[in-house]
């Protein structure tokens, strides 16, 4: 279906600010109302009455922004109708500049797609940009200057168009793999990885030139959900019609290992609809471990990682979901199938598993939470505040943090 062009209707006391307007130049209309929150502070009015930093999960399904205290068991603190907002493709966000964006409508040839930026402080709509092109999940630099946005996984043509995230204008383009989906902008900030859906390599693009530099692989086969290290020394890629993941270097372009989950755990394309039965992986911020879906079976599987690249990952444990991933998001307009994902917490304490709607206790390796939304969607981000302003985030993607030279910290879990 054509992307609908509507506007976002946010009422701005709502969204994060309490007390903001919006200033496009089409406002929404009179008679929108904002849920209000359920429980607690939003996450202003929170880190504005109590010093120290608040975290916080903010989750999407179609038309809606859910946000959940990370800090107090998971709760509810804010709920913001987003009318128009449907086929969400992606989000990010940039404390540096304190804006939000949500990449929406169509994802390829023949589909136009929209990208919208808000301020999280003012709660301003900034911009709504069309675009004659799909959208996908996009990266934004730590700098909040420029976007990576791809065209869509339906597309053909391999772009992913660099936006200034001031304007939401195309400034660039780099040509990468076939059917544009997923994109990763590594902790250096000198490198962008971009995932083709189509392609059986991961590129390696510079973000000085705007051009591939290097191709990792070949891999099983099209490039669906990665991750990469804190040190951009190991890329961790799934494959369509693959049940497990795989491992392979940045500096040599090789792919050095290849896990499955073993005889016990099987895959059938005639039996489980999606094209991806591993679609969601996620490093732990120390990178010790890395956390791999397992759709058809209904699980999560954990490796240890920690002795890369000199040994291959080991299993350490399957975690059964209780809410498997089976049937469609409910109320979503486009790109239904739960299919997926995984994103670890900033401290690396829970993990939230997309279409499912659980949250894992990373030491206990237990659901401790059900977030309903989250079983209907797999867009979500973990937005960081301190004194009224965001302070850090997470991207889509879960990666390492761990720098060149410095050693893993402790794992504190609030």
């Amino acid at each position: 279906m054509r992307a609908r062009r509507w506007i976002v209707a946010l009422a701005a006391a709502a969204l994060l600010a309490g007390g903001g307007v919006l200033t496009a130049a089409r406002r929404a209309p009179a008679s929108t109302e904002v849920a209000r929150p359920s429980a607690g502070a939003d996450p202003r009015s929170a880190s504005l009455a109590h010093p120290g930093v608040h975290h916080y999960m903010y989750v999407f399904p179609d038309g809606r922004m859910y946000v959940y205290d990370i800090d107090h068991g998971q709760r509810l603190v804010q709920t913001v109708e987003l009318p128009g907002i449907v086929g969400i493709r992606g989000v990010a966000a940039s404390p540096a500049t304190h804006t939000l964006y949500v990449s929406y409508g169509g994802d390829g040839d023949g589909y136009d797609g929209s990208l919208v930026a808000i301020d999280l402080i003012s709660g301003r709509q900034l911009w709504d940009q069309h675009y004659s092109t799909g959208v996908d999940s996009m990266a934004i630099d730590r700098a909040g200057r420029r976007i990576y946005l791809p065209d869509g996984e339906l597309s053909r043509d391999g772009i992913w168009n660099v936006i200034d995230a001031r304007t939401g204008g195309v400034i660039g383009r780099i040509s990468g793999g076939l059917s544009p989906h997923d994109t990763v902008i590594g902790a250096s900030g000198r490198w962008v990885y971009l995932g083709g859906r189509n392609s059986p390599y991961l590129d390696v693009a510079s973000t000085r030139t705007d051009r591939v530099v290097r191709r990792i692989g070949p891999l099983r086969s099209g490039v669906r959900p990665f991750t990469i290290n804190g040190a951009e020394t190991l890329a961790f890629t799934t494959a369509t019609g693959f049940l497990g993941f795989q491992v392979s270097s940045l500096r040599s372009g090789r792919v050095l290992y290849t896990e499955t989950f073993g005889r016990r755990f099987k895959y059938d394309p005639a039996t489980f609809a999606p094209s991806t039965p591993s679609h969601g992986i996620s490093l732990s911020p120390d990178e010790r471990r890395v956390w791999v879906i397992d759709a058809a079976n209904g699980y999560v599987h954990v490796f240890d990682v920690a002795g890369l690249p000199r040994r291959r990952p080991r299993e350490v444990a399957s975690i059964r979901l209780t809410h498997p991933l089976s049937g469609e998001e409910a109320g979503c307009s486009y790109d239904c199938l739960r299919d997926g994902w995984l994103l670890h917490s900033r401290s690396g304490c829970f993990v939230y598993v997309g279409d499912s709607g659980e949250v894992i206790d990373t030491r206990t390796l237990r659901s401790v939470a059900f977030l309903a939304p989250l079983r209907n969607t797999r867009q979500l981000i973990e937005i960081d505040w301190r004194g009224g302003a965001p302070v850090a985030t997470t991207s889509r993607t879960g990666v390492g943090y761990v720098r060149p030279g410095a050693r893993p910290g402790r794992q504190s879990c609030r």
